[in-house]
């Protein structure tokens, strides 16, 4: 009777299982390094400023973007649409990679006044409708406030 001998056949699985053992510890090595993005607040849609002119109503603009985050009223009422968006890779900590607020500032006849998308650039506010940073005053305080509450600003 002829036996077969089963040597070949234990070195082709241990390597079998060498390159499943190497492709799982690489999967999971890779798995660890994948950024994970998270966004917070109010996403401002694309294209929906430019549905808000100058002069639509307070209804129209709560129809377009809807209930704001919060409301003030520094000298006329405003809607603060405020967002956030971080970023967390494998186990470190999330940091933020953009914040907006979108204020869309009312007249006394609750008519749109002006419109703005503030951000940061260079560390300091900045108005991205605009192109400018706001001046001293009430709302620059109120925003770096709100800037401050999210922990964007120093």
């Amino acid at each position: 009777m002829k036996q077969h001998s089963t040597e070949p056949k234990r070195p082709r699985a241990r390597r079998r299982l060498a390159t499943a053992a190497a492709l799982l510890a690489v999967s999971l090595l890779a798995g660890g390094c994948i950024a994970q993005k998270y966004s917070r607040g109010y996403m401002l849609p694309d294209g929906a400023l430019e549905q808000i002119p100058i002069g639509a109503s307070q209804e129209q603009v709560l129809v377009v973007l809807g209930t704001p985050s919060t409301v003030a009223t520094v000298s006329g009422e405003v809607f603060y649409y405020i967002s956030q968006k971080t970023e967390q890779i494998s186990f470190m900590p999330q940091h933020v990679t953009d914040q907006r607020v979108v204020a869309v500032y009312f007249d006394k006849d609750r008519r749109v006044q002006r419109l703005a998308n503030y951000g940061l650039k260079d560390g300091k506010v900045f108005d991205f409708v605009s192109r400018t940073t706001p001046a001293g005053g009430q709302e620059m305080s109120y925003l770096t406030y709100i800037f401050k509450i999210v922990g964007m600003s120093d």
